[in-house]
């Protein structure tokens, strides 16, 4: 038998985990693994939007094999932590670090908490970040998830918000950028938060995604093409501290088209939220019916 002793026991530091099971945090290495790297990002300017100070994000896939997302969110601040380090360090460097887990900066948000960001650096070859705070521009480096440049100062703007770019590792991921695949998320998302405007720039291409009905436009594209029986309904809502946003149509289809989100993410396998709006929806029609003794013969019909 081989000897198991204390010299067997590996500490990795920093972000090495990350590097050495990269599937542990974004699933696989593949297409999907991937594409994860860049919406994580995104949904740190999603999260921004929900809070009510983002109203433009910039994606761009870059000719070089890089990404940049960029937001007129508030900016990641850069002011010292209680660990000595620039909160921009921190929150970029290092796990489980970021403003999600109260409900003080943000009420609501998806993605890994504390997590999405520094994952992205560790599986990039290079990550470069610059914040727009307070009429100055800060950046920050990193290759390979080790830091190479601390927090700098570069100059004065009139912009507010984050830049962020990197490029992934080569020597992790076996797959390339779909834009097609990514384009589908961002429209999703431009849909579920209404009069947010999400430009995508790939290649020659650049699309602009921006709809002010929100989920209503989105039923309308979904529906487009078929026989619509009635007007969108749409109701909006908040109770304890929860906010629900329905929006459905029916059609003269047999088939049923249904997504439900939860902060923007979506819950393909349903839900308790969808469980109880079936429910509702459900007990609603049939007291409609009851109290309004319509024949069964309609019913059937």
């Amino acid at each position: 038998m081989e000897e198991y002793t204390a010299k067997d026991i590996q500490v990795l530091e920093g972000l090495e985990a990350v590097r050495k099971r990269p599937g542990m945090y974004i699933g696989d290495t593949g297409k999907r693994g991937l594409h994860h790297l860049v919406f994580e990002i995104v949904d740190n300017s999603i999260d921004e939007a929900i809070a009510g100070y983002c109203t433009k994000i910039k994606i761009a896939l870059n000719k070089d094999g890089s990404v940049s997302v960029e937001d007129n969110g508030r900016g990641i601040p850069v002011d010292r932590h209680a660990s000595g380090k620039s909160a921009l360090e921190i929150v970029s460097g290092q796990l489980h670090a970021g403003g999600k887990f109260s409900k003080k900066a943000y009420k609501v948000s998806g993605g890994l908490h504390g997590v999405g960001l520094s994952v992205v650096n560790a599986l990039s070859e290079w990550m470069r970040i610059e914040v727009y705070r307070d009429g100055k521009i800060y950046s920050i480096e990193y290759k390979k998830g080790k830091l190479v440049q601390g927090v700098k100062e570069e100059g004065t703007t009139e912009k507010r918000g984050t830049k962020v770019m990197f490029k992934p590792d080569s020597e992790i991921f076996n797959a390339s950028f779909d834009p097609h695949y990514l384009r589908e998320r961002f429209m999703e998302l431009a849909f579920l938060n209404k009069g947010l405007e999400i430009e995508f720039e790939y290649g020659d291409k650049k699309e602009l995604f921006k709809y002010e009905g929100g989920i209503k436009e989105f039923v309308k594209y979904i529906n487009q093409g078929k026989e619509v029986l009635h007007e969108i309904a749409y109701m909006e809502s908040e109770k304890e501290g929860v906010g629900v946003e329905i929006a459905f149509q029916y059609t003269s289809s047999y088939s049923t088209s249904l997504y439900a989100f939860v902060n923007n993410i979506k819950t393909v396998e349903g839900g308790t939220h969808v469980i109880g709006f079936k429910s509702a929806l459900t007990k609603a029609i049939n007291d409609y019916i009851k109290n309004n003794k319509i024949p069964k013969i309609l019913i059937l019909r």
